[in-house]
């Protein structure tokens, strides 16, 4: 809902006296299935939860931090989109790569006025929504280090896109996938 990312962004104004970081980190798999077989209601489900809430966050978002002279917005997209795709995940995979766009527009748009737009790519993370201890296993042969990361690792990744250490970048894409795009 708009009003949400609005209240969001008012509440951290508030709090903070400014807004100088987004990380939008939303998202959803979706039912794994082929394209064929996806319900309308399903695309759209997926699509709202991963792209269209990445568009009203960062709407709201970029205002706030056009008052105070920039800032840096970061988006968690996947590899699946962007250098794979893999069965059953073609909804997920066009939400992902629309974060590009989005990271590609904002970036044209805002980045000579000091708001820099990246993503993040990251690989099999481990956590409960990795799954069970098989499909961790699983997840670990597809990346080149033959192993998830661990939350610290992403976390770390998204820091350095947060932090003047990255001053020059914006509209690009930090694969955090252990390896993984580079060996598909």
């Amino acid at each position: 809902m708009p009003e949400t990312h609005a209240s969001l962004v008012a509440e951290a104004h508030q709090s903070f006296g400014r807004v100088d970081i987004a990380f939008i980190n939303a998202g959803s798999i979706g039912l794994l299935k082929p394209l064929a077989e996806v319900e309308y209601s399903e695309w759209q489900d997926t699509m709202t939860t991963t792209l269209t809430s990445a568009f009203l966050a960062s709407r709201s978002q970029i205002p706030a931090m056009l008052q105070t002279g920039g800032g840096s917005i970061i988006f968690t997209s996947s590899f699946v989109g962007t250098s794979v795709g893999l069965p059953g995940m073609a909804v997920y995979a066009a939400a992902k790569a629309g974060l590009m766009g989005l990271v590609k527009g904002i970036t044209a748009d805002y980045g000579s006025q000091g708001i820099r737009a990246n993503a993040l790519l990251p690989g099999g993370v481990d956590t409960p929504m990795a799954g069970d201890e098989s499909q961790k296993k699983w997840a670990a042969g597809l990346h080149a280090m033959k192993r998830i990361a661990q939350p610290e690792e992403i976390a770390n990744a998204a820091l350095f896109l947060a932090s003047s250490m990255s001053s020059f970048v914006t509209g690009s894409a930090l694969f955090a996938d252990g390896g993984n795009s580079a060996v598909k």
